[in-house]
């Protein structure tokens, strides 16, 4: 074993229980859907990021655990809207984020993310925090569409930004990995955001929207 992966395990195991978490592995293992939630420590990561934000936008829901961290951090009177392409999981995640008192502060809107987040643009939604785990190919058009909509001083967090260990490797020229190695490149050429990448879990993207 890696000694990333001893480093992950051991925060994992010193970190209090998260009941939201267990429940949404337990409703996983019943329906026999893939766990590709946040980890629990990766989630508090985005609770801290979220604190102080009035307003903060998701793409990619799935069953709601992401959604749940993001919104345990938003100050009172903030929301989240949260986007989501199935309805399936649209319906899980209502009922996990409901369940975890937090049904106040979330939004779902089910549909195309591209064009929800063109939607968003024209009714001159701005936000200051938000979260890409979604379809990996989408990154750079997701990067494109959500910086329209970032208040100066906001943040925009990509998770799974090493696609697997594939995005370094120039063999690899499947989808994912082009995509990723494309995100990268616009983090770091792009004028208005100050980026950055993180060997956290699969890789994490984090980018700040200069004033």
């Amino acid at each position: 074993m890696s000694q990333a992966r001893h480093r992950e395990r051991y925060i994992e195991a010193i970190l209090p229980p998260d009941p939201a978490r267990r429940t949404i592995e337990r409703a996983l293992e019943q329906r026999g859907w893939p766990d590709m939630c946040v980890s629990q420590a990766l989630g508090r990561f985005l609770t801290q990021l979220a604190m102080g934000a009035s307003a903060a936008v998701e793409i990619g829901t799935y069953v709601g655990y992401s959604a749940i961290c993001i919104a345990r951090g938003l100050r009172p009177g903030a929301r989240l809207i949260t986007l989501e392409s199935r309805p399936e999981h649209a319906r899980l995640a209502k009922r996990h984020i409901e369940e975890a008192g937090l049904g106040d502060r979330v939004e779902i809107a089910l549909g195309d993310a591209s064009e929800t987040l063109e939607r968003l643009q024209e009714e001159g939604r701005r936000f200051d925090l938000a979260f890409v785990d979604a379809d990996k190919p989408s990154y750079p058009r997701y990067l494109e569409l959500v910086l329209h909509l970032m208040r100066p001083g906001g943040i925009i967090v990509f998770d799974n930004a090493f696609g697997r260990d594939r995005a370094w490797d120039p063999s690899a020229q499947s989808p994912t990995p082009v995509a990723l190695r494309e995100l990268h490149r616009r983090l770091f050429e792009e004028p208005r955001l100050v980026s950055t990448l993180l060997p956290m879990w699969d890789g994490v993207a984090v980018a700040r929207v200069l004033m």
